[in-house]
């Protein structure tokens, strides 16, 4: 197997990613730049609004196409957003979208911004994250899929997984609930090995495949991958799949119920014609039927 040659180089080049980027600093206000847009009552009050719309690159869902365009299934909804407020509530909407590579400095930046500041991140929304947030309704069903190389046997009962993973180290994406699970994964089978961490899915993806380590990733991410041709395997009966993903926004944001009301329009967002076709355009119609079909 690959994890056998390849491991004491794989667990230097870990170290050194792990030196460069962990443990994650606490980031001020101060030294970020306090994000902020226009209120929702300015925007009723003078008929249009510049919004702030911070983004963590993703493939497929926010990120730069050949032509040099951003776009993806979030920034094709957003887009959609701003077309409907000016249709039928005559407001004209100016979107400012802000890249932000890092994901805990994207959230940071979002739960500080002031006014119509919203973040594409594919956030997970939790009840502690509405103690910090306010969100969209969901825009999207996930599936949280737990993954290693592909030469690991598909785990069939969870008494088996000690034997099965025994070679194999746990690994996270650093301040994401997939780390919440494998945390709870190792407590309950590995509990004398420590988790590796990682700041992007990129890296954590390349780790697993090396065949040195198992973690959880959202099934795009997998799925993804397992197109490009990485040496992956999902393990279905570890499969999470009672997660949504929403907008966010800052707490003192006034923009909740607008946004509430678009995706309750006609009959529902995520039952327009506009919203599948995004699905299926920059997802793969495959992918996207998986997630649509979840309830």
């Amino acid at each position: 197997m690959l994890h056998k040659m390849t491991r004491p180089i794989l667990l230097l080049a870990l170290s050194l990613m792990l030196s460069a980027c962990s443990p994650e600093p606490v980031v001020s206000v101060s030294q970020l730049g306090q994000d902020h847009g226009d209120s929702f009552q300015q925007a009723q009050q003078q008929g249009r609004a510049n919004l702030t719309v911070l983004y963590v690159p993703a493939e497929g869902f926010a990120y730069t196409n050949a032509a040099g365009e951003l776009t993806g299934v979030s920034v094709e909804i957003m887009r959609d957003f701003v077309r409907w407020a000016e249709r039928h509530h005559r407001i004209r909407l100016e979107l400012d979208f802000v890249a932000e590579t890092n994901w805990q400095h994207f959230y940071q930046r979002v739960m500080q911004g002031e006014g119509g500041v919203f973040g594409l991140g594919n956030v997970t929304i939790t009840d502690a994250r509405k103690q910090e947030l306010q969100f969209s309704p969901p825009y999207m069903n996930n599936v949280a899929a737990l993954i290693t190389h592909q030469d690991i046997a598909e785990l069939q009962d969870w008494a088996d997984f000690a034997n099965q993973f025994a070679e194999l180290e746990p690994l996270a994406f650093s301040g994401t609930l997939h780390e919440v699970r494998i945390r709870r994964l190792r407590d309950s089978y590995q509990p004398d090995l420590a988790i590796q961490r990682v700041t992007s899915n990129p890296d954590l993806l390349e780790l697993v495949a090396s065949g040195t380590f198992y973690s959880y990733v959202d099934a795009y991410n997998y799925w993804r991958a397992r197109q490009a041709g990485m040496p992956l395997r999902d393990h279905p009966l570890a499969a999470e799949t009672d997660e949504t993903f929403g907008f966010i926004m800052p707490l003192n944001s006034d923009w909740t119920q607008f946004m509430q009301a678009f995706f309750a329009a006609e009959g529902g967002y995520r039952n327009s014609a506009s919203y599948r076709q995004i699905m299926q355009q920059y997802l793969g119609h495959e992918l996207a039927e998986l997630l649509l079909g979840h309830p």
